[in-house]
């Protein structure tokens, strides 16, 4: 088939073509963006904490009277938490990842003589077993030993643990080039020669931070054995498979039953923690996802509203073809023609459109570059989308009788 008539009638008549070409241009553009976003986002909340989510939650108490014994507050507790079926172990923690808020620590470095180090890690710390607790997995090293846990009261001292256990992704941060960073010196803050520092004693696999931001950082943690003394109280609690929700209820109840000097402020799991974490990746996955289908229903019905004028508009032109020998498939075929010109224009200028939009979106907002396999992909999508929206038309327009057509037109 010849495109250049094709081509020609298109150009005596360019509204309409022009019109929804433009559709095509600005939906592409927008799709092909809402998609990627959309699996950013649903990527970024499905990764996984390293901690044992379905299975761990925590409690958290806070004190409305002075606690003179914190220490044995904290032992009493521990014991009554433990004592109960269905625990596989609990701890005091400062924080517990997905949590939002928590310890921090920054100018990471190892060296002595480095000063200026701008990388942070979350900072967990607890007196018993994180790994344990939190059901990490220890990919190197070992745990901490009952020796190695150091007490602080904030209030008196400032006393730091000597070792610690990072993960992998602070261990490639910190040292690029090693493949084990067993026995490693990490100066932790300011750094310095008058700066803390620990051993490494072990890597988990995985811990996210308590604020699990979308980049690379996200699983920068370091675990020290730090028993903190301070009367607020956050106990993590791993249960066994299918008690959580039996095992927790006890777990508060024993606890409140234990003094009337503490308030629950509460009791969640990390599941819980999680949903609430990333709630707002959900929300605009599921916006976008709206939009996404809102304008590929508008262009679709575009499509098919021109492709229906256009058929009317030459009922008598498509009747004299059918009468000189035009065959069902010939007129089918022109129209799909007619609508491949179309959306192959409003394609090429909304891979234009689309590059310009992620280039605004990775300035403003810091999201990855949109991959070519992703413009391709949506490419694909409007020309498939162009072909279905003008079959029906298409194919009626084809099945109009040559004396009908000539007779009525």
């Amino acid at each position: 088939m010849e495109i250049r008539p094709i081509f020609s009638a298109l150009m005596r008549n360019k509204t309409a073509p022009l019109l929804i070409a433009a559709q095509v241009a600005l939906t592409l553009a927008i799709v092909c963006n809402a998609v990627y976003i959309i699996q950013d986002r649903l990527a970024t909340a499905a990764r996984p904490s390293g901690a044992d989510e379905a299975n761990v939650a925590e409690v958290r108490l806070y004190p409305f009277r002075q606690i003179a014994d914190i220490r044995g507050m904290q032992m009493r507790d521990l014991e009554a938490i433990r004592s109960i079926p269905g625990v596989v172990s609990a701890a005091w923690t400062n924080q517990v990842p997905l949590g939002r808020s928590g310890w921090n620590i920054g100018g990471l470095s190892t060296s002595a003589e480095q000063t200026n180090s701008q990388i942070a890690a979350g900072q967990y710390f607890s007196g018993e077993s994180m790994v344990e607790t939190f059901g990490l997995t220890l990919v190197e090293g070992r745990d901490f030993l009952p020796e190695e846990v150091v007490e602080s009261n904030p209030q008196v001292d400032r006393n730091s643990p000597e070792v610690a256990i990072i993960t992998q992704a602070l261990a490639r941060e910190l040292w690029p080039d090693e493949d084990s960073v067993l026995g490693k010196t990490l100066f932790l803050g300011t750094g310095g020669a008058d700066g803390n520092s620990v051993q490494i004693v072990g890597v988990v696999e995985r811990l996210q931070t308590p604020w699990a931001t979308t980049n690379a950082d996200a699983e920068y943690s370091l675990i020290l054995p730090l028993r903190l003394l301070d009367p607020f109280t956050r106990y993590s609690v791993r249960t066994e498979p299918g008690r959580q929700a039996q095992v927790m209820a006890e777990v508060e109840k024993k606890l409140l039953s234990l003094g009337n000097d503490r308030v629950l402020l509460s009791n969640r799991t990390l599941s819980e923690i999680r949903d609430i974490r990333y709630a707002g990746e959900k929300l605009m996955a599921g916006l976008l996802i709206a939009v996404t289908a809102f304008l590929l229903m508008i262009t679709a019905s575009g499509i098919v509203g021109m492709a229906s004028l256009w058929v009317n508009q030459r009922r008598k032109q498509i009747g004299v073809r059918r009468a000189i020998g035009a065959r069902k498939s010939d007129i089918l075929r022109y129209f799909l023609v007619e609508n491949v010109l179309i959306t192959t224009g409003g394609i090429l200028a909304g891979v234009v459109l689309a590059l310009a939009l992620n280039n605004f979106l990775v300035t403003e907002l810091e999201i990855p570059r949109l991959p070519v396999a992703y413009l391709g992909m949506t490419m694909a999508v409007m020309w498939a989308l162009g072909l279905l929206a003008v079959l029906g038309p298409a194919w009626r327009a084809a099945a109009v009788p040559p004396a009908i057509a000539t007779r009525t037109a």
